[in-house]
């Protein structure tokens, strides 16, 4: 896994279910600035979730991000990749793996919308909705024991 045992586990759900928590986990550099910058100034307690294998991961960095006033919303999530044959939904390291997921659909004349959650709680539900309204199909991935899903 690239991790010691002790860091192989993902408090996403346990931390999800914790009333007052806000949580979010970014996937690239944009979400890491955008969301740790909106959490610092959250009036509510924020849980910060990152994916230590994501830390050697580069990413190209917009110059808007790198603004002293730039922000993203917590509980917004963000269509990475639009599509009309099915929504594919994850937060964190997972989005990576759909985007390449939906490169390999897309040779299969599969067309995939990547929705990349940024915020677990307070969770996108419109965003997720209005998608899979157009799509009528969807795909969670998260990397966990099945016994450990955040989905609600």
């Amino acid at each position: 896994a690239g991790v010691a045992a002790q860091h192989s586990q993902c408090f996403a759900a346990w931390f999800s279910q914790i009333p007052g928590l806000k949580v979010v986990a970014p996937y690239d550099s944009e979400d890491a600035r955008g969301l740790l910058k909106a959490s610092v100034r959250d009036p509510d307690p924020v849980v910060f979730l990152e994916n230590e294998l994501m830390y050697g991961v580069s990413f190209p960095v917009a110059e808007e991000v790198l603004g002293k006033d730039f922000l993203l919303e917590i509980g917004k999530a963000k269509i990475m990749k639009p599509g009309k044959d099915i929504t594919m939904v994850a937060f964190g390291k997972m989005v990576g793996v759909l985007l390449d997921a939906a490169d390999q659909l897309k040779q299969h004349g599969i067309d995939a919308e990547v929705i990349n959650l940024r915020s677990l709680k307070p969770l996108d539900r419109e965003t997720i909705k209005t998608s899979v309204m157009k799509t009528n199909n969807l795909l969670v991935a998260e990397r966990r024991l099945a016994s450990e899903w955040s989905g609600q």
